[in-house]
């Protein structure tokens, strides 16, 4: 790690050494306010248009969530499997091997934000009209969508930037960026939305404004670099196995979102079927929701690089209890803090939308969901482990089948059966659980075997 600069290192985090809960903590925090902020802002754009363009307005800005993880999900996914593979040569101290996993990287995300972009520009009214968004809604619904894929391959580099940096345990400078490209999308969302009254238009466009800014501070970031993540544009291009081994881990996992996705789609073609009001308490519940997941995201994180680091380290002891030490914060950050904003439920809900009907119908999925969330929480840090050694196939297939298979049964079954929004929200606690249950099975028979005996990741 000779060219390593020391004020490069300082942002960085010898994960293969030394007590682990601290430096977990020291990585996870930073990524938990920064995940924060990222809804903070999000909130801001369906906050100020829900106060000053109406319900409607509100609805068509809330309802795309789902839409546009299904189609971006898949390529994001290949930003896990280049941190994993930096993360691992990184650990392992291979720094032409980071080097080119890094180009590799950038490279990638530049080529999928243009595709990306152009898909999602396409098919936006198709697959709105697919999922049954109501009439009052679609009009504003596709405006939205379309608008923020333009902004995609802004997206994608920062995306796979901030994953160059989270490889090496650097959490803090991502944090910074965002602070500074969240306080332009407020700012402009204010401006386009309440003076220029530009609505559904002006929340979208100050988002991809945002986006932008922030992308970017990462690539300066990375070009003025003097350490092992110093980007270079002579040296962008696709190292075939740096992008194996990157498709290997990260395609699953963007698969999984993209499907898991699928299963949400569902759930939101049910939830518009009761009409434009709960389709705004719905999406006001799981914007406040998205507070409490991306707190405990951040040990998902936490738990795959540390895995990827002490993997490639060959320190297999550091990798069963970076399990157990995620495991134990995201138990209690994810009940703590679910039922802290449970219990502020309505006032937070008001501060998107006054209109009691639509902060009684998101009471009732937060009741559900909150009390419950950290099952998800611990579902998630399972995956992150599995993928940090190297397996990615395997939780795909459990995921998908535990949750994302099982909610479309539910719909199908139980939700049919008995069509009320309770049903439906209950989908969601049953497959966390059952899906957490299963991914502990697979660890204990099969990923175990792997850190007793080293075996290399395939």
């Amino acid at each position: 790690m000779k060219l390593l600069h020391k004020r490069q290192k300082r942002y960085e985090i010898d994960m293969t050494t030394g007590a682990l809960i601290p430096k977990i903590l020291q990585f996870s925090l930073p990524l938990m306010l920064t995940g924060i902020l990222q809804l903070l802002y999000n909130a801001a754009d369906v906050i100020v248009v829900g106060n000053f363009a109406g319900h409607t307005a509100l609805a068509a800005v809330s309802s795309t969530g789902s839409l546009i993880n299904l189609l971006v999900n898949v390529f994001m996914g290949l930003s896990v499997g280049a941190s994993v593979v930096m993360a691992q040569a990184y650990g392992a101290a291979d720094v032409q091997r980071m080097r080119k996993a890094e180009h590799t990287a950038m490279t990638l995300a530049l080529l999928m934000g243009i595709g990306v972009g152009a898909l999602g520009f396409l098919l936006a009214r198709p697959m709105l009209e697919w999922m049954d968004s109501p009439p009052d809604v679609i009009d504003g619904a596709a405006l939205y969508v379309r608008i923020y894929f333009l902004g995609m391959p802004a997206n994608m580099l920062y995306t796979f930037g901030a994953a160059v940096l989270r490889a090496v345990g650097d959490t803090k400078r991502p944090l910074y960026y965002l602070t500074i490209s969240g306080l332009v999308n407020v700012a402009l969302n204010l401006l386009l939305v309440i003076v220029f009254r530009m609505s559904v238009a002006g929340v979208a466009i100050a988002t991809v404004a945002s986006q932008a800014v922030s992308m970017v501070l990462v690539l300066l970031c990375l070009f003025r670099s003097h350490g092992v993540t110093r980007l270079e544009l002579k040296e962008c291009r696709i190292d075939r196995v740096s992008a194996l081994a990157m498709v290997r881990v990260g395609l699953p996992a963007g698969l999984q979102g993209s499907l898991f996705s699928i299963s949400n789609v569902l759930i939101q073609s049910s939830v518009n079927s009761f009409g434009s009001l709960v389709v705004a308490g719905n999406g006001v519940a799981s914007n406040i929701e998205g507070f409490v997941y991306t707190a405990m995201n951040a040990q998902h994180q936490a738990c795959m690089t540390f895995a990827g680091q002490n993997y490639g380290a060959g320190k297999y002891d550091r990798v069963k209890k970076t399990l157990w030490c995620c495991l134990g914060i995201v138990a209690v950050v994810g009940l703590g803090l679910g039922l802290l904003v449970r219990a502020f439920g309505a006032p937070l809900m008001g501060l998107y939308n006054r209109d009691a009907e639509v902060i009684a119908y998101g009471g009732i999925r937060m009741g559900i969901i909150l009390p419950t969330y950290f099952f998800c929480g611990m579902m998630d840090v399972m995956v992150g482990q599995l993928r940090g050694i190297g397996y990615s196939i395997l939780p795909m297939i459990v995921s998908l089948t535990g949750a994302c298979g099982l909610r479309i049964v539910w719909i199908m079954t139980v939700f049919a059966a008995n069509p009320t929004l309770e049903t439906l929200y209950l989908s969601y606690p049953v497959s966390w659980a059952v899906t957490f249950a299963i991914h502990m099975i697979c660890y204990l028979a099969v990923a175990r075997k792997r850190l007793r005996t080293g075996e290399a990741a395939g």
